[in-house]
């Protein structure tokens, strides 16, 4: 009779938030549609590459919608090109160490390096409209988000376990099947947090990528970095505050909107045996998963066109005929890669030969301050990540692995990883003129600030894919912390962490561009590194030191790699591997 009695009376919440759910996707529909209309509007007039940035507050929204759109559209990017670059390098064995490689040098390269060809390239594309110039802030944002997703992704798929891809070669399971049921289930964990910092590094660049001069000419975009630059160039403290305020906003907001409920919905995918018995929740994720008319229809459809698909995959595989070999297709084959590599050889040499004819007025002077300057950004960068190291694991284990304590950290640190620490620095640089120290302190500080999150994020996603089963053994057999951290939680977070470490290494090179060469009112502050010789060549137009500091910037990072970051990617990738 209870039980009758539940069913019989429906609840006013069944009723009630169906309705609210469809009426909050409406509306959201509704304003993501007018929100496009503004921001085509604005691109498609005429070009203004210094915008006089308006510091009232009245500004701030349209400021803040600006740079919401090119760290979204950024990231969108960001992530298409770290799937597709990750999946290839991963399987295919005879460019993955070109890929990789080449992985390795560009996310090296610094943003201002950057900055030249793309913005000259972005507007000759696109003359006459704001689209170009905002395609090269788009474009600079975006090369300041993706490489750690792409390295995150390429590990997470050199780290599946054997016996789930023999799996799904026995259940004859396709490309598009094995990529969707295993390889991005397997990898969500691991991106999910990789986009979080990534979105935070975004912001680290905003104000770079929104407030940049070139040759004499200044570029201002209107939005919330060159607001906040502004402000802080002026001194005037009532708009940074409040420009810091809506960018904390923008920050919560994300992170209870997206973020969250995608760390929530992710953890179904820990690689475990016995369920775990506190999860991740996140109302949000609670409330869109309440069935209405708008969730209901985007399912069957979905359903439906994957049914689809997957049957015609069966039916092509029942019905393949096993061809011949044809020897002139075979030689084809082999052509393409020959011409390709060809193709490649002839670019690399137009290359070298335009990089030597910039690079024919460097003295040896010149020379041997750029090797006395990298020596010094060498310094800052593994001090810089020797200290973030030293708090981001152990508190990065405690938040991973406690979903309660996550619950409230999570948002804390991430509101802190996205505040610019560009912004605060200005305030930090007074700080240690007071104290006595200078910019060469304040430089690890900022590299420090900026690149702390990789390492964090990392070894939290790791955490929390430790199979809970093992969590259990480790408490049956009465592991001691010592024994748990050996045994359970270093190898277990280790992927994640050499992840971590990498990209940290190269935020920290990338950082330097603004740590050691810092503008702040009608004042230059400089110190003697290799991001100080990029950002003033990167001013002045100096393209020769800007070109030979960029080319031995990206040489010491590869160089570290390949000596340090790629043995441990491959210890990773056999002993410290989950398997059954």
């Amino acid at each position: 009779m209870k039980i009758e009695h539940t069913l019989a009376r429906p609840p006013v919440t069944n009723r009630t938030w169906p309705f609210l759910i469809d009426a909050t996707v409406i509306l959201c529909g509704l304003a993501f549609f007018f929100a496009m209309i503004q921001l085509g509007t604005y691109w498609m007039a005429r070009p203004m590459p210094a915008v006089v940035i308006s510091l009232s507050v009245r500004a701030l929204p349209l400021y803040a919608f600006y740079s919401v759109a090119r760290i979204a559209i950024a990231y969108l990017l960001s992530l298409i090109f770290a799937v597709s670059y990750g999946y290839i390098a991963a399987y295919n064995p005879r460019v993955e160490a070109w890929m990789i490689a080449v992985l390795d040098i560009l996310q090296s390269i610094p943003v201002l390096s950057f900055l030249p060809g793309v913005m000259l390239a972005m507007m000759a594309l696109i003359p006459g409209h704001q689209l170009g110039i905002e395609m090269g802030s788009i474009l600079l944002i975006f090369t300041g988000q993706v490489w750690n997703m792409a390295f995150s992704f390429y590990s997470s798929l050199k780290s599946i376990p054997r016996e789930m891809i023999e799996a799904t070669r026995v259940y004859r399971f396709s490309a598009w099947q094995r990529f969707w049921q295993l390889e991005m289930p397997f990898a969500a964990i691991g991106l999910i947090w990789n986009s979080i910092v990534s979105v935070a590094g975004g912001w680290f660049f905003l104000i770079v990528c929104e407030m940049f001069a070139f040759k004499g000419t200044s570029f201002r975009l209107p939005g919330l970095g060159s607001y906040l630059q502004t402000a802080a160039d002026a001194g005037n403290l009532h708009a940074l505050l409040w420009g810091l305020i809506v960018l904390v906003l923008i920050i919560v907001a994300t992170d209870q909107l997206i973020w969250r409920p995608l760390i929530a919905w992710s953890d179904k995918f820990k690689f475990e045996q016995t369920e775990s018995a506190t999860r991740v929740t996140s109302p949000i994720l609670s409330l869109f998963q309440r069935p209405s008319a708008l969730t209901r229809l985007p399912a069957r459809v979905w359903g439906s066109i994957e049914e689809g698909v997957y049957r015609r995959l069966s039916k092509s595989r029942e019905c393949r005929v096993i061809q011949p070999i044809d020897d002139n297709a075979a030689k084809g084959s082999r052509l393409f890669p020959i011409l390709l590599g060809s193709f490649a050889a002839l670019v690399i040499l137009w290359g070298l030969s335009q990089a030597i004819l910039i690079v024919h007025g460097v003295t040896w002077a010149d020379l041997r301050l750029l090797l006395l300057c990298a020596g010094a950004t060498w310094l800052r960068v593994n001090t810089a990540i020797a200290l973030a190291a030293l708090w981001t694991i152990p508190v990065g284990v405690s938040i991973g692995s406690n979903p309660r304590l996550a619950h409230y950290l999570q948002p804390i640190t991430q509101v802190v990883a996205s505040v610019p620490a560009t912004a605060l620095f200005p305030v930090l640089m007074l700080g240690l003129i007071r104290i006595g120290g200078g910019l060469g302190f304040g430089a690890i500080a900022l590299m420090l600030m900026g690149t702390q999150w990789y390492i964090l994020f990392n070894v939290i996603a790791g955490a929390m894919a430790i199979p809970s089963d093992l969590k259990e053994a480790a408490a049956v057999y009465r592991f001691t912390r010592w024994q748990r951290w050996t045994r359970l939680i270093l190898p277990g977070i280790f992927p994640y962490l050499v992840t971590g470490m990498i990209t940290a290494s190269g935020g920290a090179w990338n950082a330097s561009i603004v740590s050691e060469y810092f503008h702040i009112g009608d004042q230059t502050l400089q110190t003697l590194g290799l991001g100080a010789q990029i950002s003033a060549a990167s001013d002045s137009g100096n393209f020769s030191t800007l070109l030979l500091a960029t080319v031995l910037m990206a040489t010491m990072v590869v160089t570290m790699n390949r000596l340090v970051w790629r043995r441990l990617y491959r210890l990773a990738e056999t002993r410290y591997k989950l398997e059954g």
